[in-house]
């Protein structure tokens, strides 16, 4: 049996106690069919992950008794991706690609052509923890409200790298352009921004153009859905700036046995 893995906001330490919500109690009892005592895996992004035991306390209360420590917190690459919202499915779907690829904040962005400008900030949370807890992820990206195109830039800290999505031709392949960073651009925190299906309006090209954080790329000779070139550029980054340079590590000890991981 696959032990279930779950994301919880209290602290991790052996002896304590985290509750679980009522979504997680319903999953546990009445999707997973875990009785009383059934293992479990934990993180809070902060602490690690735990070896844990679930309790039921009544019909709408539970906690995780919080067992040893069984990985440490890892750093993990520092990558924001920045996109406009698309339609209910495909952002549910950006969200749940981007943690599994790793990007550490999901920041939508309102511009001229942007069709969907209402978010729904805990759906697309709930889509990030769920994929957190699919993928052996330590941390939860972090989602943060819509803000407008200029007041991003405007606002935009000094030393991060902005990688623009430019699909009007007036950057070099992604993988060229990454290729060739020198070591203080592939140790500098960055950002990937992917604008709206219409493409930006001709004034948000020249005040991306104007932003020195910028690097605008292009993705390739097909023109690729919002979603879609999300998450390509996402990957390009991994790949070759970011954490897929390493190995990949045997996270748990059910890791090559498990069919599922729920």
């Amino acid at each position: 049996m696959s032990v279930s893995r779950l994301y919880v906001e209290a602290d991790l330490v052996t002896g304590g106690e985290a509750p679980l919500g009522e979504a997680q109690l319903h999953y546990l009892r009445h999707v997973m069919r875990r009785p009383d005592g059934a293992p479990l895996r934990l993180f809070n992004g902060r602490d690690g992950e735990w070896r844990g035991t679930f309790e039921a306390r009544g019909k709408k209360a539970a906690v995780a008794l919080i067992g040893e420590r069984l990985r440490e917190q890892q750093p993990e690459p520092d990558v924001w991706l920045c996109f406009a919202p698309v339609k209910r499915a495909r952002i549910d779907y950006i969200a749940e690609k981007a943690t599994e690829l790793g990007a550490a904040a999901l920041q939508p962005v309102l511009t001229r052509h942007t069709i969907v400008e209402r978010v729904n900030l805990e759906r697309l949370r709930d889509n990030a923890i769920e994929a957190a807890e699919q993928t052996e992820r330590l941390t939860v990206p972090e989602v943060r409200a819509p803000v407008e195109l200029a007041t991003l830039l405007t606002q935009w800290p000094a030393g991060r790298r902005l990688l623009m999505c430019d699909e009007t031709g007036g950057g070099p392949p992604i993988a060229e352009a990454l290729a060739g960073l020198d070591h203080e651009g592939r140790a500098a925190p960055w950002a990937i921004l992917v604008g709206p299906e219409g493409g930006f309006a001709e004034q948000e090209l020249a005040l991306l153009r104007r932003t020195p954080a910028v690097m605008a790329v292009g993705l390739g000779t097909r023109i690729l859905r919002a979603d879609t070139a999300a998450l390509a550029a996402l990957t390009c980054w991994q790949a070759l700036v970011g954490d897929w340079r390493h190995p990949t590590p045997r996270l748990a000890v059910d890791y090559r046995t498990a069919k599922t991981r729920g």
